[in-house]
């Protein structure tokens, strides 16, 4: 029996050992403004969109494995990949919504995560708490070394068991959950069409795409492959380890929507209360209803996530800005080795703080955030699946037929969803 238990362990030390850009990307996905996404799809509308956890576990796991074998094979970051193939005004189009996107959604996601502090601390005052957090996640991102930043990440992947957790406080129907997850529902209201469209873009987001590929590469860098011939072409060993990454983060990240979903039908719904805005909303109408448990676990998953969301997302846009111009990019590097970068995540981090400060609705922001998604999503992925499918630059790593048909089907329903968003905006 000891054996068994040393063996068991052996393995799992060795699973947490090969989850990295994957896992942390998964995680990412579950910002405060994903969180607020799904607890407005449970508080209003009950289990009729639960299907959607499942429904878009595949199609991140195809889009985000197309990412990351991107990065593994060229050696490139996803930016540099598109600078190379397309046309330069194409790719400084996507740079500007995707940074405008990304900081807006910055914005809501550190406004959601003052509001979740003060849950906590009422007193404490909502511009001291964005200041420090915009301190904390800066300072981590611009002084802390690469392997220990990354093993950070990937330890506060772990907050997002506190959702999963709070679905085994509260009472739930597992049986008529499990069977709506199955069966899918929708009534087309202008609202819900919105809704799902916000639930698409806060799921196959633009910023995972650049950051999956490109933190592939430093992964590789750290590993002593600091050139780009070393990094060129991949194991099988390496194709399969970067599958259970994914696989295993973006199931987690699905996992987390399934079970907000659940939580906020299954307390919020069912008691009337529908008008939730934000992730603390969720989290304070449950405490009367599920109890202070799940109270403290919603709260400081709120706060837990923006904390790993916020560098990924500034993060990615430097990632993308500076492989469009040719710059130095980086977290492995120090600040004077990529001044370029860094000074993307500074300004993307000072605009979003300016925003907070200045009163615009982080509701606004994250409406906004999700069309930018909507616009820029189709087309990065249309970027992506040329790329992926091309065997010049792929070579028999190039996608196969069952990836290319799911990879465009996917594109086809983020353009959709792209447009329908836009157009529930103005009718």
């Amino acid at each position: 029996m000891e054996k068994l238990a040393e063996r068991i362990g052996d393995k799992m030390v060795e699973y947490w050992r090969l989850l990295g850009p994957g896992l942390v990307a998964g995680a990412a996905d579950d910002d405060p403004s994903g969180i607020a996404t799904y607890s407005q799809a449970g508080a209003t509308y009950g289990l009729q969109l639960i299907w959607m956890s499942l429904f878009t576990l595949p199609m991140a796991i195809v889009v985000q494995e197309m990412c990351a074998r991107i990065g593994l094979v060229t050696g490139r970051g996803l930016g540099e990949n598109i600078r190379h193939t397309f046309p330069l005004p194409a790719l400084y189009v996507c740079m500007v919504l995707l940074f405008a996107a990304n900081t807006f959604n910055i914005a809501a996601d550190i406004s959601a995560m003052a509001a979740g502090v003060q849950l906590l601390l009422p007193k404490m005052s909502s511009i001291l708490i964005i200041l420090i957090f915009a301190a904390l996640c800066l300072g981590l991102q611009i002084f802390l070394s690469y392997p220990l930043y990354s093993r950070y990440l990937k330890v506060l992947a772990l907050v997002l068991l506190s959702y999963i957790a709070t679905g085994f406080i509260v009472h739930m129907d597992w049986g008529n959950i499990l069977w709506r997850t199955l069966i899918p529902s929708i009534t087309f209201s202008k609202d819900e069409i919105f809704l799902v469209c916000a639930i698409l873009g806060t799921t196959i987001s633009p910023y995972l795409f650049f950051w999956q590929t490109s933190q592939e590469v430093e992964e590789e860098e750290e590993v002593g492959k600091t050139t780009l011939r070393a990094r060129r072409g991949s194991s099988n060993r390496e194709i399969w380890n970067m599958r259970i990454d994914v696989v295993s983060g973006m199931f987690v990240s699905e996992l987390v929507m399934f079970f907000i979903i659940a939580v906020c039908a299954s307390t919020l719904f069912t008691h009337g209360i529908t008008g939730i805005q934000t992730a603390s909303d969720a989290a304070a109408a449950l405490r009367p209803l599920a109890g202070d448990w799940a109270y403290l676990l919603f709260a400081l998953g709120i706060i837990g996530t923006g904390l790993l969301s916020i560098p990924v997302l500034a993060g990615s846009s430097a990632y993308a800005i500076a492989e469009a111009f040719h710059w130095h990019e980086g977290l492995s590097k120090k600040m004077h080795q990529a001044e370029g970068f860094y000074s993307v995540i500074i300004i993307s981090m000072l605009v979003a703080i300016g925003i907070d400060l200045i009163g615009i609705d982080p509701i606004k922001a994250l409406i906004w955030s999700a069309v930018g998604n909507g616009i820029v999503a189709p087309v990065i992925l249309f970027f992506i699946m040329r790329i992926a499918g091309d065997k010049k630059i792929m070579q028999h790593r190039a996608n196969k037929p069952a990836t290319s048909i799911a990879g465009w089907l996917i594109t086809g329903i983020m353009a959709i969803a792209g447009v329908a968003a836009v157009v529930s905006l103005f009718v």
